[in-house]
């Protein structure tokens, strides 16, 4: 039985319009950034049976600006990659494509964010199997998810990234089944 995931990721916020990486440091929305929750809401085109977020700010907010009809439930799995040192720097710090397999200095790797991924969807599985589930997050447990479910490397997942290729969408539609875990 296949479970599906409805993907969307949090508003602007104030290091994202100052082009700085954010990690895992708590940052508030911008006013583009709400704005841009209540759109996602008002013009999502998915339905989902139960909303998770990630435990960041940003992500939780989001939340409740795009669906506060529904009570999401915050998870640790979910959080941006820890980009230690860099967490708050000038974003050209931060490439992805040097740090899948060798951590951020003092901080993890982007096949560490899949490990979290891996376990929360274990958990989604056991939990949820079969229904669809709405997660607001980050960058890297979305490519996370396109690793797992798209059965891709992470350098083809960084390569397509719609931040690179400019496709963002309002929502995205993932779907695995137990034996992808």
């Amino acid at each position: 039985m296949e479970t599906k995931i409805v993907y969307y990721v949090h508003g602007t916020t104030y290091d994202n319009a100052s082009k700085r990486c954010s990690g895992w440091k708590q940052v508030e929305l911008n006013e583009l950034g709400k704005e841009q929750a209540i759109n996602l809401g008002k013009n999502t085109p998915y339905k989902f049976d139960v909303l998770f977020t990630s435990d960041l700010k940003r992500a939780i907010d989001s939340a409740h600006l795009a669906f506060p009809e529904f009570e999401s439930t915050a998870d640790k799995r979910l959080r941006e990659c820890n980009y230690g040192d860099f967490d708050g720097e000038d974003k050209k710090l931060v490439v992805y494509e040097e740090h899948v397999d060798n951590p951020f200095p003092n901080g993890e790797s982007l096949k560490d964010v899949e490990a979290r991924v891996r376990d929360f969807l274990k958990y989604i599985n056991e939990n949820y199997k079969g229904k669809t589930i709405g997660i607001i997050a980050h960058r890297a447990p979305q490519l996370a998810l396109e690793v797992i479910t798209k059965h891709i490397t992470w350098e083809e997942a960084n390569a397509n990234d719609w931040r690179k290729t400019g496709d963002w969408q309002p929502g995205w539609e993932y779907s695995f089944k137990e034996e992808d875990l």
